[in-house]
């Protein structure tokens, strides 16, 4: 094993993280950030994850990151590819011996934390970004991943948990005991979002006037965002606002209902799907505020984003989000699938630019428990609390 240098110094553990796909989410972008950023003088760091993710050559360009790729982990539950990524996983941790291995996602988090058992890892840790279950499955599904979740947590030595929403609903399900978790926020990178964008040119390439209003969704077009539910909002807003436009960023599944879905509420040349972009704060510096619609969550990482970017946000009630937005103060909060109590939140802030400016910077006031080197200082204190305890 590598040791930092000099005949008293303290061995580097090995940490792992383990992903199932690094797609262009917030679980993944933080997941990289942290294996990119672990201090190198305390540790080694590796990343096991899937393929086919937009965040994998960027993982691949980290150069002192020991990254292995698991073809055979994918989304989907497939029992005999899962076997597969069980045995390959497995595989790696007996060629790697890491002290910690960290998992992150429903798939990663069950596969991982068995093939670390199996390996005889001494701290194994898991990341809830929100459970695999949610209420839009039906019973027997909730049933089935929930017993998965449950006969996986005695493998686990510290549930992380992004939101206390998560952590309670754990709890609540019978998955772990309270003590047996840690609430550590997921982070983002303020500064950029805060000071270091300009607004670019984008309004002009998309035929927006200067000054319109604009109302930004930024979320995979998967079930769990619910991006249809946006373009139903954005019909009703649009008859509020007439001037409105609204932009969707991100792709998916979906794409093709959404495309429809524009289509039949009218909003050819006022609805912009824009894909997958990097230059998320540029984009944010454009909008007038932030909405989403999702169906569940962990803590959507676009929330702390508008908010260090001054913009109100107005967001579906689930999960970890409303300890995020502040009803009435960052912006307001609307049960999910409620699109018109959305739109008229949406329109009243259009309506209102100055309390919506007002809610924007009450939002960058409270943004700092979301800076996401601090989430990565406090995840390197767990490792080293667990690890003296093994």
């Amino acid at each position: 094993m590598t040791h930092s240098g000099g005949p008293a110094a303290a061995r580097r553990f090995k940490i792992c993280h383990v992903i199932t796909c690094l797609e262009l989410g917030g679980a993944q972008q933080n997941t990289l950030h942290t294996v990119t950023h672990l201090d190198r003088g305390r540790f080694e760091v590796a990343l096991v994850s899937g393929v086919g993710g937009l965040l994998d050559k960027e993982a691949g360009a980290v150069a002192d990151l020991a990254l292995h790729w698991v073809p055979e982990l994918v989304r989907e539950i497939r029992p005999l590819a899962d076997l597969a990524a069980l045995a390959h996983l497995t595989s790696i941790f007996r060629a790697m011996r890491p002290d910690v291995v960290h998992t992150h996602s429903s798939k990663a988090g069950i596969l991982g934390r068995w093939a670390a058992h199996l390996a005889g890892v001494p701290v194994r840790v898991h990341t809830i970004h929100g459970f695999g279950f949610h209420a839009q499955m039906s019973a027997l599904q909730r049933g089935c991943l929930t017993a998965l979740e449950a006969g996986t947590a005695p493998l686990t030595t510290r549930f992380i948990a992004v939101s206390n929403a998560n952590l309670e609903r754990g709890v609540a399900a019978g998955i772990f005991a309270r003590g047996q978790a840690t609430l550590l926020r997921s982070g983002v990178a303020l500064g950029a979002f805060r000071n270091g964008a300009r607004r670019g040119s984008l309004r002009a390439d998309l035929g927006i006037p200067p000054e319109a209003p604009l109302v930004g969704m930024v979320a995979c077009l998967k079930p769990q965002k619910a991006p249809l539910d946006f373009v139903r909002v954005a019909g009703q807003v649009a008859a509020l606002v007439p001037e409105a436009h609204f932009l969707l960023v991100g792709d998916g599944a979906l794409r093709g209902a959404v495309e429809e879905a524009i289509e039949a509420h009218s909003l050819a040349g006022r609805f912009h799907l824009l894909g997958w972009r990097r230059d998320i704060p540029s984009i944010l510096k454009n909008l007038s505020l932030v909405a989403l619609t999702s169906r569940w969550e962990g803590l959507p990482r676009i929330v702390p984003e508008a908010m260090a970017a001054a913009l109100p946000v107005v967001a579906t009630r689930v999960d970890g989000t409303p300890e995020a937005v502040e009803e009435g103060v960052t912006g307001f909060l609307a049960e999910p699938g409620d699109t018109a109590a959305m739109a008229a939140r949406i329109g009243w802030l259009l309506r209102h630019p100055e309390q919506g400016r007002r809610m924007g910077r009450a939002g960058r006031e409270r943004v700092d428990a979301f800076d996401i080197d601090a989430m990565v200082r406090r995840q390197e204190s767990l490792y080293a609390e667990l690890l003296a305890h093994a």
